[in-house]
């Protein structure tokens, strides 16, 4: 596929006002969740913020890693979401740079904002809060995040790369539910067609 620098730039403008605008949301939406809820509740929503990112991710290195192949052999047999899971191949690039870079990174940088809040809450609910106890509390919980988002997307990574054609298919799927009961169409099928695997990055 031919590169384009003008294509490639308004690609680039498009997704710095969609990220711009989906993480003012995200922040907006788990502040509001967060202030006035239970610490209990709060680490929920940090860990449901992580499980976005993780799920984002490896749906983005899916679309990187599988090859058109198998879904034009399901296409031929009417298969539901085939079609569908042909265009996310096709635009690989941008489905994995939204999935990974957009959703995938707006998630983790709002569950730490998100994990900030819960700790006060926490030690708060403690009665605590002398900057000793804010401070180990912080560090353990931020440190539990961390390590659940890293190790989560190893694991999601794994998935990614050995089951590619399953996860590509069922956002296919999808998709094709999407567009046949609400008329939401998430690709034109304008693309060239591109041979072969594409690699990650």
């Amino acid at each position: 596929m031919k590169f384009s620098i003008k294509s490639s730039a308004r690609w680039s403008v498009f997704i710095f006002c969609i990220t711009y605008i989906l993480s003012c949301l995200f922040t907006v939406v788990s502040t509001s969740v967060l202030e006035g809820v239970a610490w209990g509740v709060g680490v929920l929503v940090v860990f449901a913020l992580v499980l976005v990112g993780i799920v984002f991710d490896m749906m983005g290195l899916a679309a990187a890693s599988a090859s058109e192949t198998p879904f034009h052999a399901m296409a031929s047999e009417k298969v539901g979401g085939s079609k569908q899971a042909i265009y996310i191949v096709r635009n690989a690039d941008k489905f994995s740079n939204f999935c990974n870079d957009v959703i995938g990174d707006i998630s983790g940088v709002i569950s730490g904002a998100a994990s900030a809040l819960v700790v006060l809450n926490l030690v708060s609910a403690m009665g605590a809060e002398n900057t000793i106890w804010y401070t180990v509390t912080s560090v353990l919980f931020t440190g539990l995040v961390s390590a659940t988002t890293v190790g989560g997307k190893a694991l999601g990574k794994s998935f990614a790369i050995h089951y590619a054609t399953d996860i590509v298919l069922a956002i296919g799927k999808l998709f094709h539910f999407l567009e046949h009961r609400f008329g939401i169409r998430m690709f034109n099928g304008r693309k060239k067609k591109s041979n072969g695997k594409r690699g990650r990055e």
